[in-house]
């Protein structure tokens, strides 16, 4: 007897075997999810995504037309990958020489990180909590907690409240009233106690 799923595959997509997909969570049209990847709860992937071997995805997550997780990439909760955003797991890559899954660079994105559309991330750094990549931005080395990250390559130009507004210079935020302070990963939000 088969059980009734609890998540939802569009017809025109395919998953392959070997695959755990959390429930709550949509898969639209022609999206391909390959052997070993592991999806969380409530996770959206749109048009064209295609999902490769072993790769991780938490709760919550978010993500758009044309985007491709290649193995080696991990999103933690609430991640957000933009229109055709980019990633990689080769920096030097051959079509004659291929290193294989063993040669693959790792790149992770943490809990609430949002990569705008079409910007591209190249492999082998860390994306850190709640930091907000621009459109069109090429990140090359690791992403500060909270960062604001744009340009060719990427540079910081500000910081980001969790709630996605750009922080005011006291590092706070002009929408929700989260007040942050600056740590070795880049911002945390203060505590109650330690704004009194």
């Amino acid at each position: 007897m088969e059980t009734e799923k609890t998540y939802f595959v569009h017809p025109s997509s395919y998953v392959d075997a070997d695959v755990e997909i959390g429930e709550g969570t949509k898969i639209w049209y022609f999206c391909h999810i390959q052997s070993g990847a592991r999806i969380g709860r409530n996770c959206s992937f749109g048009q064209n995504v295609n999902v490769s071997n072993n790769v991780k995805i938490g709760d919550g997550c978010k993500v758009q037309n044309n985007v491709s997780l290649y193995e080696g990439v991990e999103l933690e909760d609430y991640v957000f990958c933009g229109p055709s955003m980019v990633f990689t797991n080769d920096l030097t890559p051959r079509a004659k020489y291929p290193k294989g899954h063993a040669g693959y660079k790792k790149t992770y994105l943490k809990t609430g990180a949002t990569v705008g559309a079409n910007a591209t991330i190249v492999c082998g750094h860390t994306i850190g909590r709640w930091a907000l990549i621009a459109a069109g931005a090429v990140v090359t080395s690791d992403v500060p907690d909270h960062a604001l990250m744009a340009g060719v390559p990427a540079r910081r130009i500000g910081w980001a409240c969790e709630c996605g507004q750009v922080l005011r210079g006291d590092l706070s935020c002009p929408d929700c009233g989260r007040r942050y302070e600056r740590v070795e990963t880049g911002l945390q939000e203060k505590s109650g106690e330690e704004e009194a």
